[in-house]
């Protein structure tokens, strides 16, 4: 006599309250999705959704969870932190360093941040202290926000056009840079 493998018993089919209840619950899913889809319609009428008992994207954010929401929808976050860097920039730099040269403008799609120097002297002592300065920026950051420091020296005194000039002279200006 050989052993047959003993087979899971098979579940007695469902009775009368078993039944019921099966039925129920598929009674409810379909009115469920009857429901919703009367709703779209009804919303599709009305020219799109209404704030009312639930929340949807038009109810009202704290202002800092609104400025957030807006700059990652638009893509803004290098930029705005960025921005951040230029209003730490004592504590980024050192309050010696802050005293003369401030940052002017980030350019976003070059990743260069240009700053201006208040004399040539600074400007040229910045050049030198760029790759640290770039590497503690990517390090607070993230790295690759900023490939590049592009340094200005001092602008010149605003340019005088007047008869006592001499044609194509460009002033004082040419000692800066």
């Amino acid at each position: 006599m050989t052993e047959q493998p003993a087979q899971p018993p098979t579940p007695p089919e469902p009775s009368g309250v078993d039944l019921a209840r099966v039925a129920l619950r598929a009674a409810k899913e379909q009115a469920r999705a009857r429901g919703a889809a009367a709703q779209q319609k009804k919303q599709a009428r009305r020219g799109g959704l209404r704030s009312g008992a639930r929340a949807d994207g038009r109810d009202p954010l704290p202002l800092g969870a609104a400025i957030n929401r807006l700059i990652t929808e638009r893509g803004w976050e290098a930029p705005a932190a960025v921005g951040g860097v230029m209003g730490r920039w004592p504590q980024m730099v050192g309050p010696e360093v802050a005293q003369h040269c401030e940052p002017q403008r980030y350019d976003e799609e070059a990743r260069v941040l240009t700053v201006r120097c208040d004399s040539t002297a600074w400007a040229t002592q910045l050049r030198l202290l760029a790759p640290q300065l770039v590497a503690r920026l990517n390090a607070d950051l993230g790295q690759g926000t900023v490939k590049l420091i592009k340094v200005l020296g001092p602008g010149g005194p605003a340019r005088r056009y007047g008869s006592l000039r001499a044609p194509g002279s460009t002033g004082p200006g040419d000692t800066y840079g």
